[in-house]
């Protein structure tokens, strides 16, 4: 079969044209009707390091959603927590946490190691996974804590939270138990084997030098945040190695440049909207992939407020871009705006704010509007 060519890479998108692609693959130029594991799929996850952040990203992006369609598919097992991409805890469909698990992890060892040198100098890692698989064999969900306890006397040089990151994080595959996740539910961390609690194994990685598990990422993550860079790529998952996987599929995709000159590839026939589709008023939660997916993250957020995308700040985007932060305190929705807003921005902000208020559910009376100083 012969290969797709790529696209002529003189082609240059603008920024507003990679915004609105990028929106598009989010759902969030239209909500979709697609149901929570699906949805949770086509994003390729969402981060949830924070519970409850979840809720709102759903919300903005799929019709009619109900915090009890997440809880059912938590409960149901057919999404998962679990440590993933670049270390962190993601809410990621069932099928994806098994099949990709294997290539992320070097990775979370790398990444673990990286902050914890010093502490575990002389630690064979091979040791106290074998050691955590062991404790976790009789099926029974513990709290990180707990699993440390029972190797501590094996291991009493590392810090206790250093070793019990190390094993939760990297070395044992888990999965966070509801009822962690569960809407306005708080609950501490309770693991279990991946395996275990999905009652399936991990998909082995498979032989070769052409990176076939990299090769389903980079499609996955095109589809849900292309055109991107190999950069882009890079910063969303964690994983090196990757160009392999690029190079045995280039001949698939399409490629264009970006403003700087840099090569940005896509799927053929994933949605690029004209630059002057209107883009909705939408609310992101704290640490939303929209955002944080990327290496350059100008299509969505100025050079100037990038360190919002990293600080936690849930954001407001305004014809796709972030130009309000928002939070829930003193039963009022605060939304500080980054720039004037015109009079009819104000209206649609205001329109918005108040269906997320509503479904929150937590007795929010008001909505302010301010610019910050």
């Amino acid at each position: 079969m012969p290969t797709r060519k790529p696209a002529n890479t003189r082609t240059v998108l603008d920024g507003r044209a990679l915004n609105r692609a990028t929106l598009a693959r989010q759902h969030l130029l239209t909500r979709s009707g697609a149901s929570v594991p699906e949805a949770v799929a086509q994003l390729c996850g969402l981060q949830a390091q924070e519970p409850q952040e979840p809720f709102t990203g759903l919300w903005s992006r799929l019709a009619g959603f109900e915090p009890g369609q997440l809880d059912e598919a938590l409960t149901g097992r057919t999404v998962v927590r679990t440590h993933l991409m670049r270390r962190t805890v993601h809410l990621v469909a069932s099928d994806d946490a098994l099949a990709w698990r294997g290539r992320h992890d070097a990775m979370l060892r790398q990444r673990v190691l990286g902050t914890y040198r010093r502490e575990l100098a002389g630690v064979d890692l091979d040791e106290v996974a074998a050691a955590g698989r062991a404790v976790m064999a009789d099926r029974q969900p513990r709290t990180m804590g707990e699993l440390v306890q029972a190797l501590a006397d094996r291991w009493p040089g590392p810090p206790r939270r250093v070793l019990g990151e190390l094993l939760v994080a990297a070395l044992v595959p888990m999965a966070q138990l509801p009822p962690r996740g569960l809407w306005q539910q708080t609950s501490g961390v309770r693991n279990l084997p991946l395996a275990t609690w999905l009652e399936r194994d991990i998909d082995p990685l498979p032989a070769g030098d052409d990176d076939p598990v990299g090769q389903r990422l980079l499609r996955r993550y095109l589809a849900a945040h292309g055109p991107a860079a190999s950069a882009d790529l890079r910063a969303w998952c964690g994983l090196a190695g990757l160009p392999a996987a690029v190079g045995a599929i280039r001949g698939e995709l399409v490629a264009f440049r970006d403003e700087r000159g840099r090569e940005l590839l896509d799927l053929p026939d994933a949605p690029r909207p004209h630059p002057d589709t209107p883009a909705p008023v939408r609310f992101l939660p704290a640490f939303d992939n929209a955002i944080l997916g990327y290496h350059d993250r100008s299509r969505i957020i100025d050079t100037r407020h990038l360190g919002l995308s990293v600080a936690g700040h849930r954001t407001v985007l305004v014809d796709g871009r972030v130009t309000a932060t928002w939070a829930v305190r003193d039963r009022l929705l605060h939304i500080s705006a980054l720039r004037p807003l015109t009079g009819p921005e104000q209206e649609a902000v205001r329109a918005e704010a108040q269906d997320l208020a509503a479904f929150l559910d937590q007795d929010i009376e008001d909505v302010r509007l301010g610019t910050e100083s």
